[in-house]
């Protein structure tokens, strides 16, 4: 698969910046295919609007480069290298007994391994938790570790769910020559929200999760008895199969991007910047992918409407919710200073936007409290949840966004104000971090909350007490 030549596309934007690949290469990072994805970067970014040179985005395309190469690393991997020299000799029963053990026949599961894997319909990164077993034969086993890397190999390449399952089980299947191999995953995807339907639909939709499964062997028909065993292991680690699909069975518009409501709400984004939308085409094929393969053939033009929500525009923020209600309120009991005083909280609201360093996204919840000074109202929880959402939807860092909050509601308010925000970053289960789970809290504080100790902690405490509205 090569990246586009000169014959494909050779794009320029007026400042010079040029995007396209030059040979396809599978060498280390600093090669010509990480410059020519850090030029179609920035083709991005101008479209965008925004500002290269500025220091946030100085670096950024370098490292969203850096980022898709690890990325995708498994394009650049063989399955037989990872097997071969990890297969090891294990007896089992011998021909007078009746049974299966060891390497004769016994089942072996290696559960919970963590991957990440890029979606290969909007090229955002969707989270997976893979559970795989096999029936040795042979008298022969591999090595644990193996399983987790052959499977990590798939992950790291634009994927659906159901054909990672697919690939993890038939390469696993010929590399080990088992009696059977069993793969279920649990994929979770971020869903696709839009600066228009948050703003006017109040529009708000959950995560995408679904589980897949493939088997090859006697795990190939889904009655066989020894997915009972598959299933009943899992079930003894806490894990739920119930839902769980078979081969075949799996809803191919799985990612939200394909869905008829991203559809539609996308639709009102307008043309479509046909440059921004090749510089897309040649990072697919800088990678390793083929741009014209059939299941790739709109994933440019659904990255671009993905990422013209976070355009820098001028943008006046919609505060079209009452100025009173839906306020819940948290009484103080301390007998200094403000002890006949309120703290006014709106907790759990949520927010979705695009890290500016890595351009992935990262999503959580925003909790807000305030003291009300004299002659100032309660502020409706609509026009929170649009200042919110305001700066929420730009190129950020999760600490100026937290600032930009406090600081747009505080004159609003009086000036006592005090702002949290949780969130996951898509960036620490990528780039060769796969930290998950992590999450990341930040806080601004103004006026009294600032120096009045007791009152930020009582708002502290408060927020261990509230379900969060996260993932």
């Amino acid at each position: 698969m090569g990246c586009l030549d000169e014959g494909h596309f050779n794009g320029e934007l007026e400042n010079g910046v040029s995007i396209g690949c030059g040979e396809v290469g599978f060498e280390e990072e600093g090669n010509t295919d990480t410059a020519a994805i850090e030029d179609a970067v920035k083709v991005l970014l101008l479209g965008l609007g925004e500002d290269i040179n500025r220091e946030g985005l100085r670096k950024t395309p370098l490292r969203v480069a850096k980022a898709l190469r690890e990325g995708t690393r498994g394009y650049r991997q063989k399955v037989k290298d990872i097997v071969e020299g990890a297969l090891f000799p294990e007896a089992g029963l011998d021909n007078n007994r009746i049974g299966h053990a060891g390497g004769a026949g016994g089942l072996v599961i290696v559960h919970d391994l963590d991957l990440y894997s890029y979606c290969e319909s909007c090229l955002l990164p969707f989270q997976v938790k893979c559970h795989v077993g096999y029936v040795p034969s042979g008298q022969r086993v591999v090595g644990l570790s193996k399983l987790s890397r052959v499977a990590d190999v798939f992950a790291k390449r634009l994927q659906e769910p159901q054909r990672l399952a697919d690939e993890v089980c038939s390469a696993l299947h010929q590399g080990i020559k088992p009696a059977g191999v069993a793969v279920i995953l649990h994929c979770t995807h971020i869903h696709f929200p839009d600066i228009e339907s948050i703003f006017l639909e109040s529009y708000q939709q959950g995560w995408v999760k679904t589980l897949v499964s493939s088997g090859s062997g006697v795990f190939e028909h889904k009655n066989a008895d020894v997915w009972a065993d598959f299933f009943c292991l899992l079930k003894f680690s806490c894990i739920d199969i119930e839902k769980f699909r078979l081969r075949g069975s799996f809803d191919q518009r799985w990612c939200p991007s394909l869905s008829s409501l991203s559809t539609k709400v996308s639709s009102k984004i307008g043309p479509i910047n046909p440059v921004m939308v090749a510089a897309v085409s040649s990072i697919l094929n800088c990678l390793g992918e083929d741009s014209v393969r059939k299941e790739l053939a709109g994933t440019p033009s659904r990255f671009v409407k993905w990422l013209l929500n976070f355009q820098s525009i001028d943008m006046n923020v919609k505060l079209n919710g009452s100025l009173c209600g839906g306020i819940d309120t948290l009484n103080i009991n301390r007998e200094v200073n403000f002890n006949d005083k309120q703290i006014h909280s709106e907790l759990n609201l949520p927010f979705w936007s695009q890290c500016e360093h890595h351009i992935l996204p990262f999503y959580g919840v925003v909790h807000i409290g305030y003291f009300l000074s004299e002659s100032y109202n309660p502020i409706g929880k609509s026009i929170l949840q649009s200042i919110v959402h305001f700066y929420g939807f730009k190129l950020q860092v999760q600490e100026r966004l937290t600032r930009q909050i406090a600081e747009t509601i505080s004159p609003l308010l009086g000036g006592h104000v005090i702002v949290v925000v949780e969130a996951s970053h898509t960036c620490m289960i990528s780039r060769g971090i796969e930290k998950f789970g992590s999450s990341t809290a930040t806080v601004a504080v103004l006026g009294r909350f600032s120096t009045d100790i007791a009152s930020r902690t009582v708002f502290l405490q408060s927020l261990s007490a509230t379900p969060s509205g996260g993932q």
